[in-house]
């Protein structure tokens, strides 16, 4: 039986922990599907959020990478869980807010596994952008 991985995030300033993050992902099972967040839901939960992309951008260059073979767009992580295509749930250590707790439960009480992968050191989109900004 193919297992499938799902993971979901933002992803506006891309860089080489969200590659780690779907690679890791991938290797937890057959295929990986992400889940890029839409921006206008981004925008109502983090008003102050500055985002660089599109939902569509974002999708695109997720899409691009080599390790994910689908991307979905999502508004809330209780939510897709509930309708997207998976045996596997793959999260970071600091995706804890309450969406995330009610997926979790609802993985829990279905039968999905969840996984929680480390981040990768040093490298952060916050960090990314005070970079930026210091430049």
């Amino acid at each position: 039986m193919m297992k499938k991985v799902l993971t979901v995030g933002v992803y506006d300033l891309l860089h080489i922990g969200h590659v780690n993050l779907f690679r890791r992902a991938r290797e937890l099972g057959d295929s990986l599907t992400v889940a890029v967040q839409r921006s206008e839901v981004v925008l109502k939960y983090k008003p102050e959020a500055k985002l660089v992309y599109t939902t569509e951008e974002r999708m695109y260059m997720v899409k691009s990478i080599r390790y994910v073979d689908e991307v979905i767009e999502y508004e809330g992580v209780d939510e897709i869980v509930k309708t997207a295509d998976f045996d596997v749930f793959v999260t970071g250590p600091d995706q804890t807010h309450a969406g995330f707790q009610a997926a979790m439960q609802w993985c829990r009480e279905h039968g999905k596994e969840t996984v929680v992968l480390p981040r990768t050191e040093g490298i952060s989109s916050s960090w990314l952008k005070e970079q930026i900004k210091s430049m």
